[in-house]
């Protein structure tokens, strides 16, 4: 039986991921909500919570310098999840988690496996640091896609996300990565949790109408 998880997001990347994440634990991604940044996510927290107290829910979000580590801002912004609500943060922003699979990234962006930090999750700016091993790659359409342009005011190139997306859904290994950050651990097990249950309580309801 098929476990369908509604998710929100920050934004494109993230939703890869939560996708890539659930289809690993066994279950499917249904609608994905959210998708514009992180002050909306966490203004609609409230609703995602609701919702999820008649399906499951999956909310991803990154840490960033809000907190020190993700358990003392957990309570603050979920303070009553819904008992089917995995509520995530990723430390400290969702890079971390593509980088800690270093030998897949480093093939991806065509740079030395050595060239990625060994700690990815004590990173300030996961983010800036996969713009900067992009700048070393082989290959140009890599720099030419995932490095800002000089003067364009950006932080990131112009198909950064696509790049990273199209890493996600066919060379992320999230159990690799998982072995070099905690915080993608506890999001893995949590999904995985959120669908045995799910399958457990709709395969009772079915044995007993």
């Amino acid at each position: 039986m098929s476990v369908t998880i509604s998710a929100a997001v920050e934004g494109a990347v993230d939703e890869a991921v939560v996708r890539k994440l659930v289809a690993h634990a066994g279950g499917q991604t249904g609608g994905v909500y959210g998708k514009n940044g992180k002050p909306d996510l966490l203004q609609k927290l409230d609703g995602y919570n609701n919702a999820a107290r008649h399906a499951p829910w999956i909310v991803l979000v990154d840490l960033n310098g809000d907190a020190e580590c993700a358990p003392s801002i957990l309570n603050d912004w979920a303070p009553a999840p819904a008992p089917t609500l995995c509520f995530r943060i990723a430390v400290r922003e969702v890079e971390s988690w593509l980088i800690a699979d270093a030998p897949t990234f480093a093939k991806y962006l065509s740079i030395r496996p050595g060239n990625l930090p060994s700690e990815p999750e004590n990173l300030e700016q996961p983010k800036d640091t996969v713009v900067n091993l992009a700048r070393r790659s082989q290959r140009r359409f890599i720099r030419q896609d995932m490095v800002p342009r000089e003067g364009s005011g950006r932080r990131v190139g112009p198909a950064y996300a696509s790049r990273l997306i199209e890493y996600i859904k066919w060379h992320w290994r999230p159990n690799a990565a998982a072995q070099r950050s905690d915080s993608l651990r506890r999001a893995i097990a949590c999904i995985e949790k959120l669908v045995t249950n799910t399958r457990r309580q709709e395969t009772g309801s079915e044995k007993n109408p």
